[in-house]
């Protein structure tokens, strides 16, 4: 989604600026393409060099450099978007009143680009009358701006003030570029699993995993973004995932065979089907009505298989559908990946591997997406919002499919 974009990041005297090193090398990582430019007071909290030798360009300060000059107003309309953090309290309120007394500002007063703000200042800084009027002077000039968070702050204090994570300024740009961009999906229907599922051994007890539901929540909100009618099917997973899931038809289910039977209710009228549930192989053969109480010396437990979710689908799956599935491996991970895919008829499998750093739970991920045409597509950890959206434009750009 950011291959080829141009960014222009504008750092301001702030301790924060730190965080905008790794945030420049995710958007590299991204294949965007970064320029910096920094207020005079930024160089005494991170190092030009530094941000120069990781964007690839050179890191502008001054007006004029030598017998060159820097031309704000070919790099104020050069830029797809100038994003400026951290931003200070006084760069905010140079911003509002239209000063200009340094590079900086005057690419932002040239900038024909979007322009997206993430504050950073102490917490009764950040509440001050003059600032939230500035605040509210950007927003409406029409500006973006990244609330600050409540958390631990430069002066030792815990409070609101924090900026935004290089993690989350990334998404917030991402989401930026989606959001202007073409839909993709608009009027296809896509039905996604995610979670784990339970499989009750007696009333108060069950095998299962440790999946967070995650990967197949973002899913779930990319395909949305992208215009889709959405419908997801979510074993037992952290509330936090069902607070954002406006326009999204939400299915809870606990066990395989619960979500088995939600994905069959509703393949037939899905353009699209992506199976990110770390769906439970096996269940008690039988379930105790009452609790099971301790035994001596132990308790033997018969498992039986549950249904086959991913090859039931692959089964009865028609030309005009797209089927991918998720393979997580420890061991000859590409060779098992491949038979998953071909053995249930999928059309995409996406391995993670453990070796590769995935953890249940994680915030971010790192894929290789097989398709069934023999293609192979290898991803750097990212984000599992971004990955969905590797995903997404993989599925998209190989052609294989009607979508």
């Amino acid at each position: 989604m950011l291959q080829g974009k141009k960014i222009a990041i504008g750092i301001s005297g702030s301790i924060a600026a730190y965080k905008i090193i790794h945030l420049v090398r995710l958007l590299v990582k991204q294949q965007a393409i970064v320029k910096v430019i920094m207020t005079p007071a930024a160089k005494d909290f991170v190092s030009p060099l530094t941000l120069s030798t990781l964007s690839k360009n050179e890191v502008l300060i001054d007006m004029a450099s030598g017998n060159t000059w820097a031309n704000h107003v070919e790099l104020g309309r050069w830029a797809d978007l100038l994003l400026i953090a951290p931003l200070s309290c006084n760069t905010l309120a140079k911003m509002a009143q239209g000063h200009c007394d340094n590079l900086l500002l005057s690419v932002y007063l040239s900038a024909t680009c979007p322009v997206m703000v993430s504050p950073a200042m102490d917490e009764d800084m950040w509440h001050h009358p003059a600032t939230q009027k500035n605040i509210a002077i950007l927003k409406a000039f029409g500006h973006i701006v990244l609330a600050p968070h409540h958390g631990e702050l430069a002066s030792g204090l815990i409070g609101e003030g924090r900026m935004e994570e290089p993690e989350r300024i990334l998404e917030r740009i991402s989401s930026f570029f989606e959001d202007t961009a073409d839909k993709g999906l608009e009027g296809k229907k896509v039905l996604v699993t995610a979670g784990p599922t339970h499989e009750a051994l007696d009333p108060v007890r069950f095998i299962g995993n440790h999946s967070s539901g995650k990967m197949g929540y973002a899913l779930a909100k990319a395909c949305q973004k992208r215009g889709a009618e959405v419908t997801l099917v979510l074993g037992p997973a952290p509330a936090v995932l069902q607070e954002d899931l406006s326009g999204i038809t939400l299915i809870k289910v606990i066990s395989a065979e619960e979500m088995y039977q939600a994905c069959m209710d509703h393949f037939a009228s899905a353009d699209m089907a992506l199976m990110a549930a770390a769906v439970a192989d096996y269940k008690p053969a039988t379930i105790s009505n009452t609790k099971i109480k301790k035994q001596e010396p132990g308790l033997e437990l018969r498992l039986v298989k549950t249904r086959d979710i991913l090859a039931a689908l692959g089964a009865i799956k028609t030309s005009r559908q797209v089927l991918l599935g998720f393979a997580l491996e420890t061991n000859d991970e590409e060779v098992h990946a491949l038979e998953k895919l071909h053995k249930k008829n999928a059309d995409y499998i996406v391995l993670n591997s453990l070796n590769d750093g995935a953890a249940f739970g994680a915030d971010t991920n790192k894929v290789t997406i097989y398709t069934k045409t023999g293609e192979k597509f290898g991803f750097e950890s990212k984000s599992k919002s971004a990955v969905a959206e590797d995903i997404l434009d993989t599925i998209i750009k190989t052609g294989t499919t009607t979508i």
